[in-house]
């Protein structure tokens, strides 16, 4: 499938398709959405929400959440806040999530069945790997959207001037529900 995927790229740059995305590195709505990686958003989010390439920073992460107050998520936020003139963030979960109900032991489990050594897994133990906090998912999207809106809000290194608002999409009609 990748050097499909390939072809298909040599034949875009070939055929100049790039220029209808150009744009600059700058968010023209000055907005950073920080959602879940599924597959159903790719193309239902910027369609319900009417966001083209260069409008905002998109952050995409299983679950849409922040595992930790210095998790690569938060870091891409301040960077888009500080460095390209995000003023606004939307923390967008959605519902039907595969992180719903996940937890570490059963990703442990499942990470054994695929080979990988309980060795390597003490050993990150040891080092001082937080698995349950890590490997962590919810039991509620609306919860866990609050919550990441909560932490975003009370994060030490935020601006204040920082709007953040938090959001559950449906993934079969588009729909924003306010998660507040």
């Amino acid at each position: 499938m990748i050097e499909e995927m390939l072809a298909y790229n040599r034949e875009f740059v070939r055929s100049r398709g790039y220029e209808k995305f150009q744009t600059s590195k700058f968010p023209d709505k000055k907005i950073a959405i920080l959602t879940c990686m599924d597959t159903r958003l790719v193309e239902l989010l910027p369609a319900a929400l009417g966001i083209r390439n260069g409008d905002v920073k998109l952050i995409k992460n299983a679950g849409g959440m922040i595992t930790g107050p210095f998790d690569s998520a938060v870091r891409s936020l301040l960077v888009g806040i500080i460095e390209l003139g995000v003023e606004e963030v939307m923390v967008i979960g959605h519902t039907d999530c595969g992180v719903a109900h996940i937890n570490a032991d059963m990703m442990i489990r499942h990470l054994i069945q695929r080979g990988v050594s309980q060795d390597h897994i003490d050993m990150m133990r040891y080092c001082g790997i937080d698995f349950e906090a890590w490997l962590r998912g919810f039991d509620c999207v609306e919860n866990s959207v609050a919550e990441t809106v909560d932490l975003l809000r009370n994060h030490p290194l935020m601006p204040a001037d920082v709007t953040i608002r938090g959001y559950v999409i449906n993934t079969e009609t588009g729909e924003l529900t306010p998660q507040e």
